[in-house]
């Protein structure tokens, strides 16, 4: 199946290089490009991308609002951050709005193609240059808020369900994977929640790279 993607970014140059660079894979498509968040969020409405490539500078309708009204439109797309940010503020917050995946701009060409198959394929996408920031950024933020809550306090089952929601798995697909209904999973998740004092998966994520629960400092792929 070609991966359907849209290209995000108000610089007709860089829109240029990524539609010459994913063109030319045999699985993916470009199937629209637009210059700010507004008209890209228009066009995703018509044209149903699986992957939208976005930089994180965007004018008009910002990058995370953009994120947040795409997933509620298209839960089902996966939004993968180009960036020149690479802090864990910046970070969080495009995770929180619902990004699948954080690759900086100057990342090599095999790296984005490697990220779009990722996100596609439902797993979270972060560029290991940026994952050294991001594991400081997450130490530092939640030392303080976390220094009750120990990997330990979960069971194994638990622990399975957490490192399935950091890979931005669907509860569905992690109820096949452990053999149990749907309304299990879900109450595996506000067990988890509950246990760790966390509200949302970015905080999730937080949590589970500092404590070692997943690893974002190989491929890339988180989980």
């Amino acid at each position: 199946m070609t991966i359907r993607i849209v290209l995000v970014d108000d610089q007709e140059i860089v829109r240029a290089g990524l539609r010459l660079l994913l063109q030319s894979q045999t699985d993916m498509g470009i199937v629209g490009e637009a210059g700010d968040g507004d008209e890209a969020l228009a066009l995703c409405h018509q044209v149903f991308p699986h992957v939208v490539i976005t930089t994180t500078e965007l004018p008009g309708l910002d990058d995370l609002e953009f994120t947040r009204r795409l997933k509620m439109q298209n839960p089902a797309a996966a939004v993968l951050a180009l960036t020149l940010h690479e802090d864990a503020q910046h970070f969080f917050e495009m995770v929180s709005a619902g990004a699948s995946g954080y690759i900086p701009k100057r990342a090599a060409t095999t790296d984005l193609v490697t990220a779009v198959r990722t996100v596609h394929a439902g797993q979270m996408y972060v560029h290991p240059s940026i994952a050294q920031t991001l594991v400081e950024g997450y130490r530092q933020c939640t030392h303080g808020h976390h220094e009750h809550s120990h990997p330990g306090d979960l069971e194994p089952h638990e622990q399975q369900v957490l490192e399935m929601i950091v890979q931005g798995v669907q509860n569905k697909k992690i109820a096949l994977r452990l053999g149990v209904n749907v309304r299990t999973v879900a109450r595996y998740r506000v067990n988890i929640q509950n246990k760790l004092n966390l509200h949302s998966r970015a905080e999730l994520v937080r949590y589970a790279v500092d404590k070692g629960l997943v690893n974002i400092e190989g491929q890339g792929a988180v989980g």
